[in-house]
Order: structure tokens, then sequence, then C-alpha cells
């Protein structure tokens, strides 16, 4: 199956977003794919500030770019657009990064006013890093993301459908399984 990047642009240790791509890191590989998470907020400071492509976490985080087939990238929004956390990877990485990648963005938010964050901020600038393909995205509010006290994830009803959906078919993309699919669906 595919190495899957999945990539989270979210400032917070606590973050929704990193809490909602792991959740769907676990049906990616339960659908046959390998996962790798990274979070964006754990490189050096320092390093994404001074745009230091020298630098080992930089370097390594190129490398898993390359590494990877598919890339998840997930981001909270910010005034109607995504992270300047994940903006500055997105500018430490080559022009063409996701050459040869299909890539699924997803993105939570307050409100709905921010829902087209997808297809007018982040998707122009996933597109220009030359992808084969990127999948249909997903908004999801913040609302409908509950996280209890002992870390368990649980989304509203109907965006959990759409995230299963949207995630489906970025497997499917990948090479993934629909008998696979449905047996976890």
């Amino acid at each position: 199956m595919a190495t899957v990047l999945s990539v989270s642009g979210s400032p917070s240790a606590t973050s929704r977003t990193a809490r909602l791509l792991r959740h769907l890191d676990a049906r990616l590989r339960a659908q046959g794919h390998e996962v790798i998470p990274f979070d964006v907020r754990t490189l050096p400071p320092e390093a994404l500030l001074h745009a230091d492509l020298a630098h080992p976490a930089i370097v390594e985080a190129i490398a898993q770019f390359e590494r990877a087939d598919g890339i998840v990238i997930g981001t909270p929004v910010y005034k109607a657009a995504y992270s300047g956390l994940l903006k500055s990877l997105l500018d430490l990485l080559p022009q063409y990064a996701l050459a040869g990648k299909t890539v699924l963005p997803l993105v939570t938010g307050g409100t709905t006013a921010h829902v087209l964050a997808i297809d007018y901020a982040l998707r122009p600038v996933l597109h220009s890093m030359g992808p084969a393909h990127i999948t249909p995205g997903w908004f999801t509010l913040d609302r409908d993301i509950t996280v209890a006290d002992d870390g368990t994830l649980t989304v509203a009803p109907g965006p959990t459908e759409a995230l299963a959906q949207v995630t489906d078919q970025f497997s499917l993309a990948l090479g993934g399984h629909p008998t696979l699919l449905a047996a976890t669906g």
C-alpha cells in the first residue's frame, strides 16, 4: 500500500485539527496504508523563522515529503486562510515538493464563513506545488469535534460521514481496496 504523510499545520499542542488528523490516520492504516504523522509545530522555530534549509529537522521534513505517496494537509483557519505555521513549512519546501503525490486538504474552523478557505486559500498553494491529484477536501466546524477528558475524539454524525467519504476517496486514489473500505466504514 501507499505511504501517507499526515501533516498538521496547527500551532497548538491540544489542537482539534491534529486530533482529527490522527483519527483519520487510523482509518487510513486500517485500509493498509503506512501513515506517518507530522506536526509542523514540532519543527524548531529558529529553523522556520530563518528558512534554514540545512537544519537537520528541515532536511528530514523535506525527505518525508519526498518519500510519501500521499499527503494529508490539515490546518485550522485563521483570518480566512490556512495557518501561518503551515505557510512557513510550505514556503521552505521545494517548488514541486508535491509532484506526483495525491493530496487531501482538510480544514477546521469556528464558523461556516471560513468554509471556502480550502478552495480559495489552501488548494491554490497546493496546486502550485505540482501534485498529481488533489482529492476533494473537507471543512469541519470546531463545534463538531469533541475531545473527552480521556482524549477520546468524537466527531458529529454528519461530518463523520463526510470525512469518511473524503478519506476513502483519497485512499482509493492511492490504490486502496474498495472492499476493505466498506469493511471499515
